[in-house]
């Protein structure tokens, strides 16, 4: 096991009060920009693998992925898992923001939503901001739909600790040509549900996935978009989905 250097502080994401421990600077550096700002005494959740976790590994065999990037990758399905039994959810996204409204373009992995999300900070400048390029988190307050930055955020490591309100979600696939439309919530449904969570087989909390992920999809503009990689696809995709 490579050196570790154990962690523990309170941090405050998505609205959740976590005291967390690390054990190597990745998950410790991205989690910095949410460490708590205000004291307080008993957490919401606590998230530790511990070193136990780690001596097991190595024990299993070491496969491809560090210790470090194992944490990375672990601590944010824990994550995950929390905002599950909030009722609330990570979609593996990546968030832009415009004008006080998220809009996330979900897809797998290589399909080009970092790609499209770039082509808006091209189109609007000082106006925009990428809130989380990997995993945001999507809360209902009150009876309203947020997105929040989370420290678990891809190889780029561009988020920001920022609440901004839902605009809408886009579901891409790449094309040769640019269109975009409104998805049906029942084709929805299994685009958002592979894109949230990893192994279902071992997710004890599956209905509230699916409630959650269900009114997610139901009480906000979804969309479905064939693009390619030009300005063009921005300004088509603005147009259609933009809040006001």
């Amino acid at each position: 096991m490579s050196e570790v250097n154990k962690f523990t502080a309170k941090y405050e994401i998505a609205g959740l009060k976590v005291l967390m421990t690390t054990y190597y600077n990745r998950t410790k550096d991205l989690a910095s920009e949410y460490l708590a700002k205000t004291d307080w005494d008993e957490p919401d959740y606590e998230i530790d693998l511990g070193l136990e976790f780690y001596e097991k590994r190595k024990a299993r065999g070491v496969g491809h992925l560090s210790d470090e990037d194992i944490e990375y990758v672990t601590t944010g399905a824990l994550f995950n898992r929390i905002l599950i039994a909030e009722q609330s959810i990570m979609l593996h996204s990546s968030a832009v923001v415009v004008d006080g409204y998220a809009y996330l373009f979900s897809a797998d992995k290589g399909v080009g939503k970092t790609t499209h999300t770039h082509l808006w900070l091209e189109k609007f400048g000082d106006r925009a901001y990428i809130i989380n390029d990997d995993k945001p988190a999507i809360k209902n307050i009150d009876g309203e739909w947020f997105v929040y930055g989370t420290p678990w955020c891809g190889k780029d490591n561009t988020n920001k600790n920022a609440k901004v309100k839902l605009g809408a979600i886009v579901f891409i696939e790449r094309s040769e040509e640019n269109w975009i439309e409104p998805e049906n919530v029942v084709e929805a449904v299994p685009k958002f549900f592979k894109q949230t969570i990893r192994k279902l087989h071992q997710e004890k909390n599956i209905d509230k996935v699916l409630s959650t992920m269900e009114k997610v999809l139901n009480e906000n503009p979804i969309y479905k978009m064939g693009c390619n990689i030009s300005s063009e696809a921005a300004d088509m995709a603005y147009e259609k989905i933009r809040r006001v």
